[in-house]
């Protein structure tokens, strides 16, 4: 069975991209991008329909378990586990979620993303500049084109003044 849907590229709309760190100096932020529980949600009821798929959430111990059971066309079953820690905002909605991302990892969707180039953006900022946005859209696509981007990707203002 192929999981066309699941497996697709992500498109701009669907990644997101969030502060990891700081350089030491503090002139650059290291960002990685993610996706969105609705983004899986959207994505597993175009797959598999509304009511061909479900998931479940257990706690544990510091964290959550998330499985998802989706139904293939033949009838066949697929049951997978995955499961994260209590984050450090809304710990249980978003422990709860990144299990839920994770678990969707497994069935293909958001793999690409641990492909995705180290990208860190000139600025003393500790959050993305408004500028910086279309520049990390840009990457997602030339990405998705199947174009080569670096290992480590360095954005500066200037790259964005470039493009306008």
């Amino acid at each position: 069975m192929e999981l066309n849907v699941l497996t697709a590229p992500l498109t701009t709309h669907e990644v997101e991209w969030r502060v990891q760190s700081q350089t030491k100096d503090g002139q650059k932020i290291v960002v990685v991008p993610y996706i969105t529980n609705r983004c899986v949600m959207q994505r597993f009821d175009e797959q598999f329909g509304w009511a061909g798929w479900q998931n479940e959430i257990k706690e544990i111990e510091g964290g959550f378990l998330c499985t998802i059971t989706a139904v293939l066309p033949g009838g066949e079953i697929v049951r997978k586990t995955d499961g994260a820690s209590r984050t450090a905002v809304e710990p249980v909605k978003g422990g709860i979620s990144d299990a839920m991302k994770r678990c969707a990892v497994q069935f293909g969707l958001g793999r690409a993303l641990y492909d995705f180039p180290k990208v860190l953006i000139q600025t003393t900022d500790k959050y993305i500049p408004d500028w910086a946005n279309p520049l990390l859209d840009k990457m997602v696509e030339k990405i998705n084109a199947g174009g080569i981007v670096r290992d480590v990707v360095v954005l500066k203002p200037e790259h964005a003044k470039a493009t306008r």
